[in-house]
């Protein structure tokens, strides 16, 4: 990612753009879901870790994830 957004700037746009849609998917998902959990009562250990089995809720945090440790190499590359 590093490397690309060298090449790019429209491609550092790009992962910016889809870091804020997987923020607000991201989001979203964990929200309603601790949302449903409260409001049917049912505070169990398989129920909240259901989350974790939806498919979008793992491709948005993996994103979100790659994403952050790319912004943080691209910050210590910029204070040498």
């Amino acid at each position: 990612m590093v490397y690309l957004q060298n090449k790019n700037k429209l491609i550092a746009m790009l992962f910016n753009i889809i870091a804020v849609i997987s923020t607000i998917i991201f989001g979203s998902i964990a929200s309603t879901s601790i949302y449903q959990i409260i409001v049917d009562n049912a505070v169990f250990m398989t129920t909240i870790h259901k989350v974790f089995l939806d498919p979008l809720f793992l491709i948005t945090g993996g994103y979100l994830g790659i994403f952050i440790i790319y912004r943080l190499m691209i910050l210590t590359l910029d204070e040498r």
